[in-house]
């Protein structure tokens, strides 16, 4: 046969698919929009690497390096302090500018530098200080808005973000002179177990969307199959039909993609305004990669092809009729096997990883997870086969699901591949994230039942120190403030001898009330005016050092300047055994009373508040947050916690939760458009049982076991194939298995899925349950 004449049997295919009739537009349309779902997910992960990109270029764009020699004042430079804070547990990012000269240089994003008192901001804050939930936050920035900062300067839409105008910034306060905007630090590559978890997140999320597109282009097969077979009888051969039925799966496929298109390009609009795990992207970032775009628009009716041309092969479409190999011939299971076998193989062949992602070659993790994870698909339908073959009595419902299943595996199997590969990979990532866990969550040490919020301020003037521990004592919801005024003070003596082995001996003096000390030792007893010798269990030559600088009765130089000032510690200070405090450590050296000596004499002194707030208070912590701004806009507040996350690893984290949470959706949205074509294809069934007296409720619970027998083979494959992708690529970067069991909510979410999605089939299940759909042309 001439090329002519298959391209001929093509056309002849799409234009049936497009002039059939309504059961050839309702078959069309089914497919179109199953493509359409797959095809807008594709291209939205086509995108991810220019938003990326272009967030971290606009993120850069606005930073500067600090390292380096001072910047000398001139007409064009500015000083540049920081003022982030948190809200609410979202990160409040701000920057206090003061301009040295008439021609500052400007952050991108905004016109001019904003004069003091007045700020502009993000539109996403601007919309927070607006509303009533921005209370809190307007009293923490006492600025007048005059402007908001455009797409250029903000990283993405939904970052609270601002730049203030002061007048009374300066070096000494922590500020940095810069004379450009641009050139900050760089972030640190990745590790290689980094590059891996990456590597299997877009596999994991990206492979169910590429098996449920090859799952659409069969929607309506059975219909489609039997009318293949009039064309026989005006002699058409089997090549023929077979080519016919690959060009109505193109033309649905063509439909889908240019419909994925159109989704893509209107839901793009609305990613602004959508926040999931602290993450959103502009619409113009949304861009996908040209090459990656043109792959998946030319792929997909490409592969369309190829599906229904390969599964045709199963089907004989006679002049009298449709014949279908499965129900006679059982699918063998060597071949089957060979894809996931092959893909474990390239896992282990691969060898151990280890160091940055220079060392990482993603393509044999890719290739290996891909191929373990399809072969899933293949592996399912003989599962399900073997299966129902040997299912035998039971209620009315189960048996009239089982006959149904035995007829026609291949449609049920299908219609839980997505799923199926969707949990087998989901189990695989939550073995990794575990295995990973301890490499980056690291234990503080930190108690936060003692205490939840950490204050460091660097204060020259004692008083000032005071004052800030007096302000968080007062501040609405705060319990307990463990406020300490520290200073480092040495021996006396001047200048170490410059032939003198060794740093001159120092030490810290930690001041802080009765209730304060405590925190920090163990006291025998304390009253305004006592001191201590603080020491640390099992640290021998720190105790030694400690000693060596001051003992009881000897004189200490606190002044640390060119002047000396000289204190003498109290013969009848007691040693003590230092505690930890909130913060997890232990501090050696001279603890006193505020009596003891008067904080005037430390003129470099350094303020520590850890403050222990009331739960039970609403926004006691923000109360906190305000008071650290009315003190110094520039203060910084830390919440304590038991566990620090890597940012790195915490940032891949979010990006593949928002992705899972994509990935479930469509899942949903795809089977239920497969279950709805299921029953179009039985509705003629439906109507003749009814017909003869079949209870409503009896068919009602036959479909429900139908879904649930493949439901929870698959769900048995899944955990399978998921335990031994994990276990494998946790071997890659040499770690081991953990939890076994961490499968057991994911296989809970799957099944509950899947459960949600038939229920809402029952309704059009219903309504097909007739006699009237007996009806014909």
């Amino acid at each position: 046969m001439s090329r002519a004449s298959r391209i001929d049997d093509l056309a002849m295919g799409v234009r049936f698919a497009v002039t059939g009739g309504r059961e050839s537009w309702v078959r069309t349309t089914l497919t179109a929009v199953g493509v359409a779902l797959g095809v807008a997910l594709l291209l939205a992960a086509s995108a991810l690497p220019n938003a990326v990109s272009t967030q971290s270029a606009r993120g850069a764009a606005r930073t500067f390096s600090a390292a380096g020699n001072p910047v000398p004042r001139s007409d064009t430079t500015l000083l540049y302090g920081q003022a982030g804070s948190e809200y609410h547990g979202n990160g409040l990012n701000g920057y206090l500018l003061r301009p040295d000269g008439g021609h500052p240089v400007v952050p991108p994003g905004i016109g001019a530098i904003p004069a003091p008192g007045t700020m502009v901001v993000s539109p996403a804050l601007k919309d927070l200080l607006g509303s009533a939930g921005g209370k809190l936050l307007r009293e923490r920035l006492p600025y007048r808005i005059t402007g908001t900062i455009a797409q250029s300067g903000l990283s993405d839409p939904g970052e609270l973000y601002y730049y203030a105008g002061s007048s009374t910034l300066t070096v000494a306060t922590g500020a940095h002179r810069i004379a450009h905007f641009g050139g900050g630090p760089l972030s640190p590559p990745l590790s290689s177990a980094l590059v891996v978890l990456t590597i299997l997140g877009c596999v994991v999320l990206l492979t169910p969307v590429a098996i449920f597109i090859a799952t659409a282009v069969r929607f309506g097969g059975d219909r489609r199959d039997r009318r293949l077979a009039s064309l026989r009888l005006v002699g058409a051969d089997i090549r023929m039909t077979r080519r016919i039925a690959a060009g109505e799966a193109f033309a649905g496929s063509v439909l889908g993609v240019l419909l994925g298109w159109a989704v893509f390009l209107a839901g793009r609009q609305f990613t602004g305004g959508i926040r999931l795990w602290k993450m959103s992207a502009f619409p113009s970032d949304l861009a996908p990669v040209p090459a990656l775009a043109a792959l998946i628009s030319l792929a997909v009716p490409f592969s369309a092809v190829l599906v229904t041309l390969f599964a045709m092969r199963s089907v004989t479409v006679e002049p009298l009729g449709v014949a279908r190999q499965g129900a006679t011939r059982p699918r063998r299971l060597w071949w089957r096997l060979v894809m996931p076998v092959a893909g474990l193989g390239l896992l282990l062949h691969t060898g151990r990883i280890t160091g940055t992602a220079v060392s990482v070659n993603p393509y044999p993790i890719a290739i290996g997870a891909i191929l373990v994870l399809a072969g899933l698909t293949t592996l399912l339908p003989w599962v399900v086969e073997a299966v129902v073959a040997r299912l035998r009595g039971g209620p009315v419902p189960f048996q009239l699901a089982t006959r149904r299943l035995q007829l026609s595996s291949g449609s049920a199997a299908r219609a839980v591949s997505g799923i199926t590969v969707a949990v087998a990979g989901a189990v695989a990532l939550q073995m990794y994230f575990v295995g990973l866990h301890d490499d980056f969550d690291k234990n503080t040490n930190q108690d936060p039942s003692r205490a939840q919020m950490h204050i460091d301020a660097d204060y020259p003037s004692a008083a000032r120190a005071r004052q800030m521990i007096h302000a968080f004592q007062g501040t609405k919801g705060v319990e307990a403030v463990i406020g300490t005024i520290e200073s480092y003070a040495d021996k006396p003596g001047g200048d170490p001898d410059p032939n003198a082995m060794g740093p001159w001996p120092t030490t810290m003096i930690t001041m802080g009330d009765c209730p304060t000390l405590r925190e920090l030792a163990h006291l025998p007893s304390c009253e305004d005016g006592d001191t201590f010798v603080a020491h640390v269990e099992g640290q021998k030559e720190m105790n030694a050092w400690v000693d060596k600088t001051v003992r009881p009765g000897g004189k200490l130089n606190v002044g640390r300047d060119a002047k000396p000032v000289l204190w003498t510690l109290p013969k009848d200070s007691p040693t003590v055994m230092a505690r930890p405090d909130p913060m997890g450590e232990k501090r050696n050296g001279i603890l006193v009373t505020p009596s003891a000596i008067s904080a005037d004499r430390l003129p470099q002194a350094q303020t520590r508040a850890l403050v222990k707030v009331d739960q039970s208070v609403p926004d006691a912590a923000e109360y906190v947050r305000n008071t650290a701004a009315r003190i110094d806009p520039a203060m910084r507040v830390w919440d304590l916690t038991l566990v620090d996350r890597d940012k790195q690893y915490a940032s891949i984290e979010n990006g593949l939760l928002a992705g899972a949470v994509a990935t479930m959706a469509l899942i949903a949205a795809s089977m239920l458009v497969s279950q709805l074509e299921q029953l179009r294809e039985r509705r003629k069934l439906l109507s003749v049982l009814v017909a003869f007296g079949t209870r409503r409720p009896t068919l009602g619970w036959s479909v429900l076991w139908q879904t649930a027998v493949p439901v929870v083979l698959g769900l048995a494959l899944a955990v399978a194939g998921g335990l031994g992708l994990g276990t494998a690529l946790l071997w890659l970067v040499g770690k081991s298995v953990t939890d076994w069991w961490g499968f057991v909510p994911l296989a809970g979410a799957g099944g509950a899925l899947i459960l949600l999605v038939t229920l809402l089939s029952l309704p059009p299940l219903w309504r097909m349950m007739r006699p009237d759909g007996l009806r014909t042309e």
